[in-house]
């Protein structure tokens, strides 16, 4: 298999084409809301020509994100954003919904291939029953309120020592041996947060009621139904997640209180205290995997090229083309996201790396993201790729775990290379009460519109305490935990996308017993089921890659017995 990628070549469009404005694209909906359809083949090849469209369209759109997010200190790059969004988008809105409408209308679409329009048809009808003309200027609002949240977060930093940090860098000195290192920068980091909490409050409160009218103007209850239809959330229901909370709770937690228990002693304290938790005991020097930015690529190349070449060849290619940018600085919005690029095909990462262990996992997760945009690059339509979040998260946590036994490029020395398996496994375990609180806050935000402040904060503390470790001494740090919440960047632009990582950890746990078992054949079913796209249900893309779609607390409970008893083994 190649990772070469090729820019998909354009029929509608000119090459030469560069979108500056709505009066210059324009013409080419129009052609296509009027283009007479004769035959099944016609309507093929004017479903490839909007592909077309949509790839040019959604391409400049990502860049403008990446861009903004990259520097969100240049104004250029957000008024860049924000003009796509309030002067283009909406414009595009209304006849991206005449031409479903024409799709669907057309007597030709049952003859497509069921099998292989099937999910697609089924976006088109979803989008249809979404679309509702007064919700366009909402949300160009919205798209741009949204990214309100990366420029606060991305101003943060506090000095350590002498020294300026970003919140990434200073997260360092929390694996510090110091203890008392360790309880200063982790107050100065929540004090940091804690200067914004109102500014961000008051963001929040204007997103909550723009979703809110967003789902009323539709036809909808609420926001939570609104958006599981929007997110195609198909094959679960918000049901589905209580009884996903509720095995977190039987399953995950007490395994989670035996690590932390665990860690306590190590650390030879009396009290577990949340600035310990990344901690390593004294005479133990934290892991440091990598020195800089070219560093982490390089090894992570090298790291994937011994699990799979084609995967290396990949992040090499990216390389390449300059779509990495991985380091964390001032300016640059928080987080790390691989974002596909609908028609050159390479995708862009973009992280906060700052020389730990959880770069290392970000880099090979995002890696897995960018393995999932070159499989599926030479699926005929741009729709065809748009797959599940549940799957897309496969990808990349089943990469974390793919790669822990090709860590010793980051990691030569065989008791570090052992450290780092085991903290990762741990933070698999560890992860999912974190999930289940982001996503039962989220399901009671949407519930209880038109909230105040304080009964947010009421209702956070009742969900965060309810998947927090009795282990955990929170005293002294109460009156930050009461915004903790506001640390997760999915709350204020991607809603209620979380319980994804959630169903996909246990995919990635169900992919790395396969692999235990066949690398060979694990690595076959990952890739079959990534080159699919969207182009099936997603039981039936956990089916390909030789999963079972299951969120029962039985099945949640025998994934967590397993990590356990691999956590075991590390101990012997």
């Amino acid at each position: 298999m190649s990772s070469r990628i090729e820019k998909t070549p354009r029929q509608l469009l000119p090459e030469s084409f560069v979108l500056q404005s709505w009066e210059e694209l324009a013409p080419y909906f129009e052609e296509l809301e009027q283009r007479n359809i004769a035959s099944v083949q016609d309507l093929e090849k004017w479903l490839k020509d909007a592909s077309e469209l949509e790839s040019v369209i959604s391409e400049d759109a990502s860049w403008r994100q990446i861009r903004m997010t990259c520097d969100t200190q240049d104004p250029k790059l957000a008024e860049s954003f924000e003009f796509f969004m309030t002067q283009i988008q909406p414009k595009i809105q209304p006849v991206a919904d005449r031409l479903n409408r024409k799709l669907l209308d057309s007597p030709f679409a049952k003859e497509l291939d069921y099998d292989q329009y099937f999910t697609y048809l089924r976006n088109v009808r979803k989008n249809i029953d979404l679309f509702q003309e007064s919700n366009i200027p909402i949300q160009a609002e919205l798209n741009v309120a949204q990214q309100e949240y990366s420029v606060i977060a991305g101003k943060m930093s506090v000095e350590v020592n002498g020294q300026e940090y970003t919140l990434q860098q200073a997260a360092k000195f929390l694996e510090d041996p110091d203890r008392s290192l360790r309880e200063m920068v982790y107050h100065k980091i929540a004090q940091r947060r804690q200067a914004d909490r109102a500014s961000l409050d008051q963001l929040f409160d204007r997103l909550l009621e723009q979703r809110n009218q967003l789902a009323l103007n539709a036809g909808f209850t609420d926001y939570r139904a609104y958006r599981f239809m929007e997110l195609g959330r198909f094959d679960y229901t918000p049901a589905d997640c209580t009884t996903f909370h509720q095995a977190v709770r039987e399953n995950v937690m007490p395994l989670v209180d035996q690590l932390l228990e665990k860690k306590r002693q190590e650390l030879g304290v009396d009290r577990l205290k949340p600035w310990d938790l990344e901690a390593e005991p004294i005479g133990i020097q934290p892991l440091r995997p990598f020195e800089k930015g070219s560093d982490l690529i390089e090894k992570t190349i090298d790291c994937l090229r011994t699990l799979d070449p084609f995967f290396s060849e990949c992040l090499s290619t990216m390389r390449e083309m300059g779509r990495l940018d991985v380091e964390s600085r001032k300016g640059k919005a928080p987080g790390g996201y691989n974002c596909p690029l609908a028609e050159t095909g390479a995708p862009f990462i973009f992280m906060n790396a700052a020389g730990t262990l959880d770069d290392v996992t970000t880099m090979v997760h995002e890696s897995g993201h960018a393995v999932h945009s070159f499989l599926c690059h030479p699926l005929a339509l741009n729709g065809f790729k748009e797959y599940p979040t549940e799957i897309a998260e496969v990808a990349s946590m089943s990469m974390e775990l793919f790669t822990m036994d090709h860590w010793s490029v980051f990691f030569p020395n065989p008791t570090e290379l052992k450290r780092a398996k085991q903290q990762q496994l741990e933070r698999v375990i560890t992860l999912f009460p974190w999930i289940a609180t982001i996503d039962a806050f989220q399901h009671w935000l949407y519930l209880h519109p038109g909230h105040s402040i304080s009964e947010r904060e009421a209702a956070w503390l009742e969900i965060l305490n309810a998947y927090t470790s009795s282990v955990i001494d929170v005293s002294g740090a109460e009156e930050y935990r009461a915004f903790l919440w506001q640390r997760q960047l999915h709350l204020f632009e991607v809603p209620f996308y979380y319980i994804e990582y959630g169903i996909a950890q246990l995919g990635a746990i169900g992919m790395w017993q396969q692999y235990q078992q066949d690398p060979k054949a694990a690595l076959m079913n990952y890739q079959q089921a990534l080159k699919a796209g969207g182009t099936r249900t997603l039981p039936e893309l956990f089916k390909l890659a030789g999963l079972s779609f299951d969120l029962s607390p039985a099945h949640i409970g025998g994934l967590m017995q397993f990590v356990k008893g691999e956590l075991e083994k590390l101990d012997h």
